[in-house]
């Protein structure tokens, strides 16, 4: 059985041709968003994980799912792909981070004095929200609407403006990826505390579900999306 992906295929690229890759990367807390160009050899060893095995893992779970490269999105307009990710993952973010600021806060008033940590993830999910939702708007209200309207009527004018709002855009997701990071490293892996109370065990459970929207949500846009955006300068 011939071997899809191998040592040099990218993090990124394979969540691409392989969507369903993303929950195995996942599990291994492997980055294919914002550090989606790297191959995934090189990401393996820098985490001393087995390479052979999780490739062979990678590619069974590839044929045993059937699924075809190059998933809709590829062949997708901007202005489809653009609608999705705002019906999905911007609709997802608007009603999960009110929730989670809340229940975030909570914990911290109640578990506070026995868990100092949490002093720590309250700021950091805070400056995440703030960033996300500042972030949201300037996709939506600004960046967006601009490449819909690339899409119309295509210059090489429009398409330099563009790629210097992707770089910011890009800029941002990698300061949300680092603060995703630095959130699983406050919580050791959101590992849930002996005392934890329901509420504490929910918010824990509901970071990684952010975390999660996030990855695949700055997967469309970083590789898929821009990608798409920017090979249309060297075409």
């Amino acid at each position: 059985m011939p071997k899809r992906f191998t040592e040099e295929s990218k993090t990124g690229d394979i969540v691409t041709v392989f969507p369903k890759a993303s929950q195995l990367f996942k599990e291994h807390r492997i980055d294919f968003c914002c550090g989606g160009d790297r191959p995934i050899g090189d990401v393996l060893n820098e985490m001393n994980l087995a390479v052979e095995p999780f490739l062979e893992n990678l590619n069974a779970l590839y044929d045993e799912t059937h699924e075809q490269p190059a998933e809709n999105w590829l062949e997708s307009s901007y202005e489809q792909l653009i609608d999705y990710v705002i019906s999905t993952h911007h609709g997802y973010l608007n009603l999960a981070l009110p929730e989670l600021g809340d229940f975030v806060t909570k914990i911290l008033r109640v578990h506070g004095k026995n868990h100092p940590e949490l002093t720590h993830v309250h700021r950091v999910f805070n400056q995440l929200r703030s960033e996300l939702e500042q972030h949201l708007i300037e996709e939506e209200e600004s960046i967006f609407p601009k490449i819909k309207a690339y899409e119309q009527n295509r210059s090489s004018v429009q398409l330099d403006a563009l790629l210097t709002d992707i770089d910011i855009l890009e800029s941002e997701h990698d300061t949300s990826g680092n603060l995703l990071k630095e959130l699983r490293r406050l919580t050791n892996d959101y590992h849930i505390p002996e005392d934890a109370c329901k509420t504490f065990t929910l918010t824990y459970l509901k970071l990684q579900e952010l975390e999660s929207d996030l990855f695949q949500h700055i997967h469309l846009e970083n590789n898929i999306l821009f990608q798409k955006i920017a090979e249309e300068k060297s075409a």
